[in-house]
């Protein structure tokens, strides 16, 4: 590397890092459960990152760890497969250090989601097929001064799980001077699998009894994969955004996986609705499957007498999601039932006993 172009790169550190100096940590919210009930539940507001989602973190991982790696230097264009959330912080990043970055979508991608991506300086690159973004983007990024991002491999190795601000150490900070402080059970969704394999690596490092639930909606193949310990296991696709895969991903390590939830993507979307009426926090799809996998463990927790804490995510906000899963019309042309997962759930806020559907 030339003299000149590490000078570049220390600078495009020193900016990465600077925008996670400028935030105050994201907030930890108290759900509220009746404290006679022993068990306290919060959920991480990941949507207060200057892009509005959990993937903030990931993509400035990925942007340090090009940086100090020498992937990225001051002519690399910046490539990633990503139609969602990954793509809107990557773009973000690359315009703050000065980089151009495209974004390989299939061309069924709704008009708000490439105005968004387009609103933080990325370029929407739209192919037919959907199962062809990954190739188009690889073919991009073989190109001369050309790098492809490459999240859905490199989530679960870019991120320091020891520590360094990552979100693992930062629910333990956190929950510090809470009444249960260190949680029984952390409960999130995997995408790339990154966000459990930093928090299942980091409660083992740690030594701490804490357990990770990983909550899969339908369509997704990670379930099937940890229930059988295969990785060529497919699923037909997830219809809740950020989370699920139609295949098994390399980032995700189902070795540090305690336990897997299926949550139907009728209770994800009735468990976002119900956050905003009982909270007030608007949040996306995956924060209702979130919120299912953790209602099963209280329940369950109260029903074995057990007293303790769980932590789960606030992945990004509703606003992103107001035509689709806030959407009544929208929702019942996919044939969800909400009155009934409604119910479901605000008995299990009267009594702490949530029952599947049978």
């Amino acid at each position: 590397m030339r003299i000149e172009d590490r000078d570049w790169v220390e600078n495009a550190l020193r900016i990465v890092e600077a925008d996670a100096n400028r935030s105050a940590d994201t907030h930890l919210h108290p759900f509220p459960l009746p404290a006679s009930w022993g068990i306290d539940l919060y959920l991480k507001d990941e949507s207060v990152h200057p892009t509005g989602s959990l993937k903030h973190r990931l993509a400035r991982s990925l942007f340090l760890f090009g940086l100090a790696n020498g992937d990225i230097g001051p002519h690399t264009t910046l490539v990633e497969a990503s139609s969602g959330s990954t793509a809107v912080s990557e773009a973000y990043f690359a315009r703050l250090i000065g980089l151009e970055f495209v974004a390989v979508m299939p061309a069924s991608t709704s008009p708000a989601k490439i105005a968004l991506i387009e609103r933080h300086g990325g370029i929407c690159r739209l192919v037919e097929s959907s199962g062809a973004v990954y190739d188009v983007a690889e073919e991009l990024g073989a190109q001369e001064n050309w790098l492809y991002l490459d999240q859905f491999t490199n989530a679960s190795v870019v991120t320091d799980w020891r520590g360094n601000n990552s979100i693992a150490a930062s629910i333990f900070d956190q929950m510090s001077l809470e009444r249960f402080p260190v949680p029984s059970w952390v409960v999130v969704g995997a995408g790339t699998g990154g966000t459990s394999a930093t928090i299942g690596r980091y409660v083992r490092y740690r030594r701490v009894p804490t357990r990770v639930c990983v909550v899969d909606p339908e369509g997704s193949a990670f379930h099937d994969a940890w229930l059988t310990g295969r990785r060529d296991v497919v699923g037909t696709g997830s219809r809740i955004e950020g989370i699920g895969r139609p295949r098994v991903e390399p980032s995700f390590v189902p070795a540090v996986i305690e336990r897997m939830e299926r949550v139907p993507d009728a209770a994800s979307v009735a468990a976002a609705r119900m956050l905003g009426r009982v909270t007030g926090l608007h949040a996306g799809g995956s924060t209702g499957t979130n919120l299912i996998g953790a209602f099963r463990l209280v329940s369950e927790m109260r029903a074995a007498g057990e007293r303790g804490s769980i932590v789960t995510l606030l992945c990004d906000g509703g606003e992103r999601y107001e035509h689709t899963y806030y959407d009544d019309a929208w929702v019942a042309e996919r044939g969800w039932d909400l009155a009934a997962e409604h119910e479901r759930i605000d008995r299990f806020l009267a009594t702490g006993e949530f029952a599947d559907e049978a």
